[in-house]
């Protein structure tokens, strides 16, 4: 007999360790790219992704790197199964990872270059021999693409200097760190009034697509459809307005890499890409 209850409550133990691995909820990371500090991410990105993770019965984990050099290490090792990434990322990890583009906004990309109001600064080339602030060496239309036209269209040698988001590159300005500093409309638009109304934009590059969500292959296409129907949905929710403004993200439309992001391929950024 005693053989016999224990058979059974081995069983029973079985029975419940695989039942409740079957309804253990599949977790999937989505990285975003840090322009921004954690807390300014979390606040924009955090709602969103609990809120549909709550939808879906998926959840769907937002990881925050500290630095654009250590998000790009994520997405060069396929850590990340959802990432918010630059338009040169996404060429980058495509080739690499073969992450694939779903979502972009409507509004395209446009690198600026900002000086002081009151800077003597002219036009770009007064800018040779100068030291110029950007975020990091491969954020795309800040530095990536800026540090490309300044060297190849415009000529000019200068000193880069990297100090990791866009907010400290407007900040170095102001007070005067850097003569000059590479950001994104987006960016700049987001700043305070206090910092705005100091600075004036000298040059902006041509415009590209924006920053893609992209997906890395492993994902389910059950879940990324999953997902981007959610996206949508709760994009067009008055609640979450600020949120998606606040990510980049305010008119949200379908990504596709051959119209949106191949073009870039030409431009031959990789010989301006900084491994770190």
């Amino acid at each position: 007999m005693f053989k016999i209850i224990t058979l059974i409550l081995l069983f029973l133990t079985i029975f419940n360790l695989s039942n409740a691995r079957s309804t253990e909820i599949q977790k999937f990371t989505f990285g975003v790219v840090p322009q921004f500090p954690p807390d300014f991410i979390e606040q924009a990105w955090g709602p969103v992704l609990r809120e549909i993770s709550l939808r879906s019965g998926y959840l769907f984990e937002l990881k925050i790197k500290k630095t654009i050099p250590e998000f790009e290490k994520g997405f060069l090792s396929g850590e990340f199964d959802f990432a918010f990434m630059n338009p040169y990322h996404m060429v980058v990890a495509r080739r690499t990872q073969k992450y694939e583009p779903i979502i972009r906004d409507a509004t395209p990309l446009t690198g600026i270059l900002v000086v002081k109001k009151e800077s003597s600064v002219s036009k770009v080339e007064d800018l040779n021999g100068t030291t110029i602030a950007f975020p990091a060496p491969n954020a795309f239309g800040a530095s990536l693409y800026m540090r490309a036209l300044l060297t190849e269209k415009f000529k000019i040698k200068f000193t880069p200097k990297y100090v990791k988001t866009h907010d400290n590159v407007y900040r170095h300005v102001v007070l005067g760190m850097a003569e000059a500093g590479g950001g994104v409309n987006q960016t700049f638009q987001r700043q305070p009034d206090e910092i705005r109304k100091q600075l004036r934009i000298l040059y902006e590059t041509p415009p590209s697509a924006p920053h893609p969500i992209a997906v890395h292959p492993r994902v389910p296409q059950k879940v990324r459809e999953i997902f981007v129907k959610l996206f949508f949905e709760i994009s067009r929710e008055k609640r979450f307005e600020e949120n998606f403004k606040n990510m980049q993200l305010p008119q949200p439309l379908l990504a596709d890499y051959k119209r949106d992001y191949k073009p870039l391929e030409k431009l031959k950024l990789e010989r301006y890409w900084v491994e770190e």
